[in-house]
């Protein structure tokens, strides 16, 4: 393992500087890219390694702020490795560097809890800027993977129940999932079967449905509701 020890001036070290740790698998990629950010974003390096089985305690005993992983490490932990740091360490900001433009990965990334996200064509300039802003506390993704969060946003917060509707209506977690089926103009007979259930069940929770809600017809049950924000 080839630690860099933190940068110092007139002997002391430089605490106020975001720390950062370099994990990569090629060393010309992290000692490059640590003397970037170093020199042009004005960091402190708090290590540089390439990946091994215990760097996690490494990384956290260093009270890293900013962990910039390669593609090599985050295919090999399957982003197991950022949640496992974010788990012992949840202030450290995780930038993922050199890669590819799948939106399912980079959709794992995110869930992993990785803040930055550099294509392999991202230039040396664009990951130190996009750095110092994930150290301020902002989120860097490129331009052409943004659509992939709001849709992935979107079938979420559609299929998932909506806690203010919960706690506000009084809808059961099944009472909340008929609602976007509703609002897609199903019948009771094709929720039953996108359910799995039966067709009386579904009629008495669209029954108890208009009951809560105070709603006339499905019609009303669906403006309600999206005023609450149960569905898009």
């Amino acid at each position: 393992m080839d630690l860099v020890q933190p940068c110092t001036q007139d002997g002391a070290l430089l605490n106020d500087k975001p720390s950062v740790f370099l994990v990569a698998g090629n060393r010309l990629l992290r000692e490059t890219l640590a003397k970037l950010l170093v020199k042009r974003g004005d960091f402190r390096i708090c290590g540089v390694s390439p990946y091994f089985p215990d760097i996690t305690r490494t990384i956290v005993e260093a009270g890293t702020d900013v962990l910039i992983l390669d593609s090599v490490t985050a295919r090999l932990s399957e982003c197991t490795f950022v949640s496992e740091i974010l788990n012992q360490h949840p202030e450290t900001k995780v930038v993922l560097i050199d890669m590819n433009d799948d939106p399912e990965i980079f959709l794992d990334c995110v869930r992993a809890g990785a803040v930055g996200y550099f294509l392999q064509d991202a230039s040396a300039a664009e990951v130190v800027s996009g750095v110092q802003c994930v150290a301020r506390g902002r989120a860097i993704c490129p331009p052409q993977l943004s659509i992939s969060l709001f849709r992935a946003f979107s079938r979420q917060w559609t299929a998932l129940p909506n806690a203010r509707i919960k706690l506000e209506l009084g809808l059961t977690r099944r009472q909340q999932q008929l609602i976007p089926l509703i609002a897609q103009g199903l019948t009771n007979k094709e929720i039953a079967a996108h359910l799995h259930v039966s067709e009386g069940t579904v009629k008495n929770h669209v029954h108890e449905i208009l009951r809560r809600v105070g709603a006339r017809d499905r019609l009303q049950v669906v403006d309600m509701t999206r005023l609450w924000g149960a569905i898009r």
